[in-house]
C-alpha cells in the first residue's frame, strides 16, 4: 500500500478538479458525493497505508519520488512524498477529520447557494494541506502552505455577498502573507546556505555546518517562525483568526481543526533540527506561545459571538502547542494537535447545530434552553467543553495538557513561570469553555428553535464525541497506567521526550492540573448560572467596564495596527495618487516636449536660414579639429 501514497492528495484533488469544471450542472445529491467520497476514500486510503507502515515496514521513514519539478543548476526541487511517524500523524487527521466535516456540511450546507463551489474549495483545501505535510521538500510545501492560504481566502469569504465578509478574507490573506513573505525569506536564506531544499537533507547538513547558537541558524529559524505565526495565528500576527468566522461554519471546523492554522505547528516540529540550532528563537516560541494562551483566553471570557469564543480557544490552544515546542516537547505539542482536532471540530460542529436551528443566531446571550430541545447537541457540545477544558480521567485533552504543562515544569528549557502560565491559561479554558455551555444550553430559552439537524451532521458528532474521549488514552502519565503509546512511535521522527523526574514539587505540579479544571468549571457554574449578577455589575464598573471592552476587542490588537500601518499607509497612497516615481519619467518625458518644441522653432523653411545654419556648423567643427 505504501507506493500509494500519491494517491492520498490526488484524490481530494481530483474531487475538486471535477467539482470546479461540472459541478454547477450536477444535481446537489451528485455533488455531494464528489465532494466527500473523495477526501474519505483518501481517509481509507491513509489508514491502509498506516497500517502498513505501523506494523510491516521495517524501515522508519519511506519517501516516493514522482518527478523532478525544476532543474536549473543545482535547484533541482522535486515532486516526492516523504512518510514518518509526524507526517502519518498529520495525514490521519486531516483526512479523517476533514471527512468527517465534510459529511456534516452535506446538511449543513444544503440549502445555501454555491453548493458546489464549496465542496470544491473544501476539497482543494483538504488536498494543499495533504501536499503540505507529506512534502519532502520545503518548497513543495511552501505550495501547499500557499494552496492552504488562498482556501482560507476563498471559503471565509464564501458568502461574497455581504462585504463584511469579504474584509474578513482579504484580512486573513493579508496578515497571514506576512508571515509567508518572512517564510519565502527564510527558504531563500536556507538554499543559499546549504543548496538543498529537501528537508532530510537540510536538517543533515545544518547539524554539521551550523553551530549552535550561529547567527544563521537563528535567522534561518527567526524567518521560518514568522510564517508559522501568521498562519498559526499567534502573537503578534493573530489577529485575522476571530474575523475568519465570517466563513461557513464547517469552514471554521476545518481550519481551527486540521489545516489552516495547525500548520506552524507541523512547520517548527518538522524543521525542529534547526529550531535546536537557534536557542533564542526555541525559547521565543515558548514565551510567544504562553502569552498568547494567556491574552487569548481572556478575550474567549468576554466574547458574546459563539464562534469568535471558539477562535479565541483555538488561539490559546495552538499557544499550548507552541509552548511544548519551545521546551522541546515535541511529541507533546503534536499529541496535543491530535486530540485538539478531535474536540474542537467536535465543538464547532455543535455550535454549528446550533445556530443554524436558531436561523443564524450567534449571540450566546440570545441563546438558552436548549438542552431539552437538542439533547444530543447539548451532549456531544459538553464533552467537546470538557475536554477542552482538561477535564480529569474521562477526556482525551486532559491526558495532552497535562503533558505540556508537566515538560514545561521539567524539561531543561522549561521553567515555573511557562509552566504557571499554562495552569492559569487551564482555569481560564474552564470558565470560557463551560461558560458556553450554561449560556447556550442552560436557563431560559430567548430564541425559537426552528431546524433540528439531519443524519448527516449527527453521524460526525458522535464519532467526534468518542474520539475526544479515547483518543487521550494513547498516552498516559505515570500512576494512569503510564501508557506512552503516541511519544514512542513519535521518537522515530522526532526527539524522545525526557524522564520526569520525581519528587513533592513535581507530585504537587501533576495533580494541579486537574485541580485546575475542575476549579474553573465551578467558577463558570458559580458565575454565569448561580450568581450571574457578579458578573454584570463588575463590568458595570469603570474598571471592569474597559478590561471587559480591551478584551473583548482582542486587547486592541486591530486598533493599534490600524493607527500604525494602515492608516499611514492609506494615507502614503492618498498622497501617492500620482505615483511619485512616475514623477521623474514625466519630468524627462516633459523636458524632451520642451526640446521638440524648441526645435520645432527652427524649421522655418527658409534655405538661407539652413545654409547658414550649416556653414556656421562647418566652421564650428573645422575650429574644434584645429584647435584641438
Amino acid at each position: 500500500m505504501l507506493e500509494l501514497l500519491w494517491l492520498i492528495p490526488a484524490l481530494p484533488y481530483a474531487g475538486f478538479a471535477v467539482l470546479a469544471v461540472a459541478g454547477g450542472r450536477l444535481s446537489r445529491s451528485v455533488t455531494a458525493s464528489l465532494g466527500v467520497i473523495p477526501v474519505g476514500l483518501s481517509a481509507a486510503v491513509a489508514l491502509l497505508v498506516g497500517i502498513e507502515f505501523i506494523w510491516f515496514w521495517p524501515e522508519n521513514t519511506y519517501a516516493q519520488l514522482l518527478w523532478t519539478w525544476i532543474a536549473v543548476g543545482r535547484f533541482t526541487p522535486t515532486i516526492g512524498f516523504y512518510l514518518d511517524a509526524l507526517s502519518l500523524v498529520m495525514i490521519l487527521v486531516v483526512t479523517v477529520i476533514g471527512f468527517l466535516i465534510l459529511l456534516y456540511s452535506v446538511g449543513f450546507m444544503m440549502r445555501s447557494e454555491g453548493y458546489s463551489r464549496f465542496f470544491a474549495y473544501m476539497n482543494l483545501f483538504v488536498a494543499s494541506m495533504l501536499t503540505l505535510v507529506m512534502a519532502d521538500n520545503l518548497l513543495l510545501l511552501y505550495l501547499g502552505w500557499e494552496g492552504v492560504g488562498l482556501c482560507s481566502y476563498l471559503l471565509i469569504g464564501f458568502w461574497y455577498n455581504d462585504p463584511a465578509n469579504g474584509r474578513a478574507a482579504i484580512k486573513a490573506f493579508l496578515v497571514t502573507r506576512v508571515g509567508d513573505a518572512s517564510m519565502a525569506v527564510g527558504l531563500f536564506l536556507i538554499f543559499v546556505s546549504l543548496g538543498t531544499l529537501q528537508i532530510q537533507e537540510i536538517m543533515q547538513k545544518a547539524e554539521i555546518q551550523w553551530a549552535i547558537g550561529s547567527g544563521i541558524a537563528i535567522a534561518a529559524s527567526a524567518l521560518l517562525l514568522g510564517g508559522a505565526l501568521g498562519k498559526s495565528a499567534q502573537l503578534p500576527l493573530q489577529t485575522w483568526l476571530p474575523d475568519a468566522m465570517a466563513g461557513p461554519t464547517p469552514v471554521s471546523a476545518l481550519i481551527h481543526a486540521a489545516t489552516m492554522v495547525t500548520a506552524g505547528v507541523y512547520l517548527i516540529a518538522r524543521t525542529h533540527v534547526l529550531f535546536t540550532l537557534a536557542p533564542p528563537v526555541l525559547t521565543a516560541v515558548a514565551v510567544i506561545g504562553a502569552i498568547t494562551l494567556l491574552i487569548a483566553g481572556l478575550s474567549a471570557l468576554t466574547q458574546h459571538d459563539i464562534k469568535r469564543a471558539l477562535a479565541y480557544s483555538t488561539m490559546s490552544q495552538v499557544g499550548y502547542m507552541f509552548l511544548a515546542l519551545g521546551v522541546g516537547a515535541w511529541s507533546a505539542a503534536i499529541f496535543h494537535f491530535v486530540t485538539h482536532a478531535c474536540f474542537k471540530a467536535l465543538l464547532f460542529l455543535a455550535a454549528g447545530v446550533v445556530i443554524q436551528g436558531l436561523n443564524e443566531e450567534h449571540n450566546m446571550f440570545k441563546m438558552g434552553g436548549l438542552r431539552r430541545v437538542i439533547p444530543g447537541t447539548f451532549w456531544a457540545f459538553i464533552v467537546g467543553a470538557a475536554s477542552l477544558s482538561a477535564l480529569p480521567l474521562v477526556t482525551a485533552g486532559f491526558y495532552s495538557k497535562d503533558l505540556i504543562l508537566m515538560e514545561a515544569w521539567s524539561s531543561q528549557a522549561g521553567n515555573g513561570w511557562l509552566w504557571l502560565a499554562g495552569l492559569i491559561g487551564t482555569l481560564l479554558t474552564s470558565v470560557y469553555a463551560f461558560r458556553m455551555v450554561f449560556l447556550t444550553f442552560f436557563g431560559e430559552a430567548k430564541t425559537e428553535f426552528h431546524k433540528r439537524a439531519d443524519i448527516t451532521m449527527k453521524i460526525p458528532l458522535a464519532i467526534l464525541a468518542l474520539l475526544s474521549i479515547v483518543a487521550g488514552f494513547i498516552e498516559t502519565p505515570q500512576g494512569l497506567g503510564n501508557m506512552t503509546l503516541f511519544s514512542d512511535f513519535m521518537e522515530t521522527a522526532l526527539p524522545a521526550l525526557p524522564t520526569l523526574p520525581t519528587g513533592s514539587l513535581t507530585v504537587i505540579a501533576k495533580i494541579a492540573v486537574p485541580i485546575i479544571s475542575l476549579i474553573g468549571l465551578y467558577l463558570a457554574y458559580l458565575l454565569f448560572v448561580r450568581r450571574p449578577g457578579w458578573v454584570r455589575r463588575a463590568t458595570e464598573t469603570p474598571v471592569g467596564s474597559l478590561l471587559h471592552a480591551y478584551w473583548l476587542s482582542g486587547w486592541g490588537f486591530d486598533w493599534l495596527y490600524s493607527r500604525l500601518i494602515v492608516r499611514p499607509f492609506v494615507r502614503m497612497a492618498d498622497w501617492n495618487r500620482q505615483d511619485a516615481i512616475d514623477l521623474v519619467y514625466d519630468a524627462v518625458a516633459g523636458i524632451c516636449m520642451v526640446s521638440s518644441d524648441a526645435l520645432a522653432l527652427t524649421q522655418t523653411g527658409k534655405i538661407r536660414w539652413y545654409a547658414a545654419a550649416i556653414t556656421v556648423g562647418v566652421l564650428i567643427f573645422i575650429a574644434i579639429v584645429v584647435l584641438g
